[in-house]
């Protein structure tokens, strides 16, 4: 429903960047004073503009498949329009009222063309850096100690993975580099902390390949994950989402399928005691919990049958209640939901939400580590922030 009610700023949002686009096109050219050159520039825009709501009506395919592509990368490029045109707006009406401004040259076709022109190269190279550093999955190192014996190992090379996002932006070519970052690692555990998927699983472009990429993964002890928050079947429309009044907010069946063949086992509020030596719990989210689970556990339900002189890792896909697992025992927290804010400027106001944002936090004797992820929601770009995989050591201090 948000989105509907937001709707109409959108609309505005767009008439005025349209507005402003004209006046600049017009100035750098006479050609662009035609009116059928106008309703050309309109119709190319509206395109772009109404391509996340034509996705978002039209059956599933490649047509679909295409326009919500399309609306994704348009997102994040609007982003930038609105940011630019804004900041250019406030420049001009600032500089308008400081007296010893030449306002006749400010307000001049050759100040206006050139400032336009400088907005439009600034835009174009942000959201292609943005695009194509989305691309680029880089590896993290983490280096910790728990003070607790794990039998006869001596250190766990774990790699964490999380925030796939499977659907329309994440495909096989990024699965294909996350799983050569994660292999050449060598871990002895790789665990995925939630929003494998992207909501609807027909957003998959081939999940046949995608399961035989995921397979690929090698690991000493196996592959495990826990859901997130779009690791259920929900519609999305320019990252809202809807679902049906009174429907379950639950993974699709055939989400648990395809972990399932891919050779990942998911741990939903459940734990496992790997080589007698430590444990993996597996949360499943904070708000929506999945097919199966009311409500979860809490940290000292999560603990209470465990034997605490052994480590304790949980998956958490959102970084929170820190010092309640702390406080339970849990020695590792492995997080990710964030995406450290993907696009600039959220990388600087996602501090304000998290207590850990993204990267390393002890509290007490928890290590807390959240990774910025691998994939993307909504904007198709990354801008600020890095795809990755967080390769982790994790040191045994047993007496």
């Amino acid at each position: 429903m948000l989105a509907i009610y937001l709707s109409p700023i959108y609309i505005l949002l767009n008439l005025y960047i349209i507005r402003w686009l004209i006046w600049w096109m017009s100035a750098c050219s006479r050609h662009f004073k035609k009116k059928w050159v106008r309703a050309a520039v309109v119709v190319t825009y509206s395109f772009f503009a109404l391509s996340l709501v034509i996705g978002f009506l039209l059956p599933v395919g490649k047509p679909q498949r295409f326009m919500k592509l399309i609306g994704n990368y348009w997102l994040g490029v609007l982003l930038y329009v609105i940011l630019t045109v804004i900041i250019a707006d406030m420049i001009r009406v600032i500089l308008l009222r400081i007296p010893r401004v030449d306002k006749r040259k400010l307000r001049s076709r050759r100040t206006f063309v050139i400032t336009g022109t400088f907005c439009i190269v600034l835009i174009t190279a942000v959201s292609l850096w943005g695009a194509a550093n989305a691309r680029i999955v880089r590896t993290t190192r983490y280096d910790v100690t728990v003070d607790k014996s794990a039998g006869d190992l001596k250190s766990l090379n774990i790699v964490l993975a999380a925030d796939l996002h499977l659907g329309y932006n994440i495909g096989c070519r990024q699965m294909e580099r996350m799983v050569r970052k994660i292999n050449a690692e060598n871990p002895d555990l790789v665990v995925f902390a939630g929003d494998i998927f992207d909501n609807e699983y027909e957003a998959l472009d081939d999940p046949d390949r995608l399961i035989s990429i995921l397979k690929g993964i090698k690991s000493r002890y196996g592959v495990y994950a826990c859901y997130g928050n779009h690791d259920i079947e929900e519609k999305i429309l320019a990252g809202f989402t809807f679902h049906k009044k009174g429907d379950k907010k639950v993974s699709d069946i055939r989400m648990d399928g395809f972990l399932e063949k891919a050779g990942i086992q998911l741990l939903m509020d459940e734990e496992v005691l790997i080589d007698d030596s430590f444990y993996l719990y597996g949360r499943p989210d904070l708000a929506k919990p999945g097919r199966g689970i009311a409500v979860r556990k809490t940290p000292e339900e999560i603990t209470e049958n465990m034997d605490h002189s052994k480590p304790i890792i949980v998956m958490d896909h959102e970084p929170k209640e820190l010092q309640e697992l702390a406080d339970a025992g849990v020695d590792l927290d492995l997080c990710g939901h964030t995406h450290d804010g993907q696009m600039f400027p959220g990388n600087l106001t996602i501090e304000l939400m998290w207590e850990n944002a993204c990267g390393y936090l002890q509290k007490g004797k928890m290590h807390n580590i959240v990774t910025s992820g691998v994939g993307l929601f909504g904007p198709n770009m990354r801008v600020g922030t890095i795809a990755e995989v967080c390769q982790i050591t994790v040191h045994f201090n047993g007496n």
